[in-house]
This record gives structure tokens, sequence and C-alpha cells, in this order.
């Protein structure tokens, strides 16, 4: 198996449940709150971990409780922490998440916090890393020139560069050719491309959009219709993964899909398969409650 490597940051999520989420000025009443592990990359690095690939992360940290409970997941989860940099003078990094119970939605405001002062440096400090992967992923929450230039030395050393675009900011175009997968949702396919996705056809020449601005292979993640896959010699769609229970948190689940997708790619599965893998994982995620701590188990997902 291909090792991966996972660039993102870690903070502790604190959920707050309800049967709605609050609209500006309004103040209702919760039903429980609950406090784990969170932040896109290091989600994507556990759930990648847990469903077997062999995962790197390269974060920053503070010196506390926070910081602790992530050191304690990934040596629980088989996350690699050789890369996890532990800085003194910093805290670790916050999520606050309303999430409604009756349908699973979701709302997060992120504080990086340590991993918000990440660097060119710490990225250079991990060439030993870079070296032993082939399978580059990252996302947007860590600081943005950081995160292109860690794409752009991935990309040179060999690896296959997945960006999953989340939260999604304003780029510069020329990262686009750097990119051998790019897995954004609806919202922020919409985003880049300035409009709606809000139709079969839409959401087919967005791909295109996306492939003639130098991606070589674009994911559009489309919730509870599944996903669509384009590149310059396929294009299909991926119906979404038939659950036995209930969805009760979907935060998470854009991160599950996209570690899963790494380990698919890990174990050189082809384009649909490596796609369908991504789908059931994601779609396991989202029948149990919180991020990190919702990411199944590869014998959980065999066994589904």
């Amino acid at each position: 198996m291909k090792h991966i490597i996972v660039f993102g940051i870690f903070v502790a999520d604190l959920c707050f449940f309800s049967n709605n989420i609050p609209l500006k000025g309004q103040t209702i009443l919760g039903t429980k709150h609950i406090v784990g592990p969170g932040g896109k990359g290091s989600n994507q690095a556990i759930a990648a971990a847990r469903a077997g690939g062999k995962v790197n992360f390269i974060t920053k940290i503070g010196n506390d409780s926070n910081g602790n409970m992530a050191l304690s997941l990934y040596k629980e989860s088989g996350v690699n922490i050789e890369s996890v940099i532990v800085d003194e003078s910093l805290s670790t990094g916050v999520a606050g998440i309303m999430i409604n119970e009756t349908n699973g939605d979701n709302a997060i405001n992120v504080i990086p916090g340590a991993a918000g002062h990440l660097s060119e440096k710490d990225i250079d400090d991990q060439n030993e890393s870079f070296n032993k992967s082939e399978i580059f992923l990252t996302q947007l929450e860590t600081p943005v020139e950081v995160t292109l230039y860690a794409i752009k030395k991935a990309k040179k050393l060999g690896c296959v560069t997945i960006l999953n675009p989340a939260p999604a900011i304003t780029l510069n175009k020329d990262i686009f050719e750097y990119l051998d997968f790019f897995t954004p949702n609806e919202t922020e396919a919409g985003f880049y491309l300035k409009k709606d996705l809000n139709s079969t056809k839409g959401i087919e020449s967005a791909g295109e959009e996306f492939l003639k601005m130098g991606i070589k292979n674009v994911i559009i993640t489309l919730g509870d219709k599944g996903s669509y896959f384009a590149n310059n010699d396929q294009k299909f769609f991926v119906d979404s993964f038939k659950l036995k229970s209930n969805v009760i948190d979907t935060t998470g689940a854009g991160d599950a899909y996209n570690g899963a997708l790494c380990v698919a790619l890990a174990n050189n599965m082809n384009h649909k398969d490596s796609i369908e893998f991504a789908t059931k994982v994601a779609g396991i995620s989202t029948t149990k409650i919180g991020a990190a701590n919702s990411m199944p188990t590869l014998k959980e997902i065999e066994n589904y």
C-alpha cells in the first residue's frame, strides 16, 4: 500500500445539539453538548488510518488538554504523529458546531489556533514524510500560502495531489495545474465557478470547466445524491450508499469521503471503485455522532 500524507488542522469540536440551528439574533434551547476532536485535516487523517491507510499527518497543536486529546486519538487510530508539531507558545484550535438533531444539518465556526501559524519552514522540515509518501491530501483551513506551497512541493516530489477546497476561498488559478484530484461539494464548486449547480447538466458542465483549468480529475460531492466524477477519459455519477440506519449527524462526512478516497487510491483501486468506497465510508459516518469519532474502522466498513 502507498503511504499517505495529510496536511491540515486539528481543533477541539464543541458540538451543540438542538432541534434547529439558530438564526441571526436568535437564542434557542439545546438538548446536549459534546466536546470531541475535529478539524478537516485531522478528521481526514483519522478516516484514512481507520480505513486501513498508512497515514502521516502534518499539523501544529499547543501543549494543552486539547492537544493531548489529539495525540491520544492519533495513537489510538494509527495515525503517525512524527510530523505533529507541538508549539509551547500557542493554543490548540477549537470549533463551535451547531447541529440540527432532526436532519443532521450543521453550521461550523473554526478557530485554527496553533495550526493557523503553520509556515513554509514547517513544510520543509517534513522532507522525510514527503519523500516516503505517494499521496498528498490537504484542505483550505491552514494558511493558504503555506497550503499552496505544500501542494507544489508534493507534486514536485511525485505525489498524487488531492485538494479538498473547504472552506472555499479565492485561489490563484495557476494552482489547479498541480492538482491530480479536486474534491469540492456542490456549494464549493459553485463558488469557484461563480454559479449555482442546480441540475445534472449544470454539474456536468462544472466538471468540464474544472478540467479546462488544468485539474486532472474532478469529483463533485452531492450529499445524499452521491457524487460526480470527470476526467478527460471518463465521466459518471455514483449514487449515495444505501444505509441500514438513519442519518443523525453529517459533520465530518466530507472528511470521511476524502480520507477513504486516499486509501482506495493507495490500494490502486480504479476511479469508480475508489469513489464507491469513499461514498460507503462517508455514508456510514453519518449514522454516528461527531466528526473524528464517527470515522468507521476497516472492519466496520467491510462488515457493513
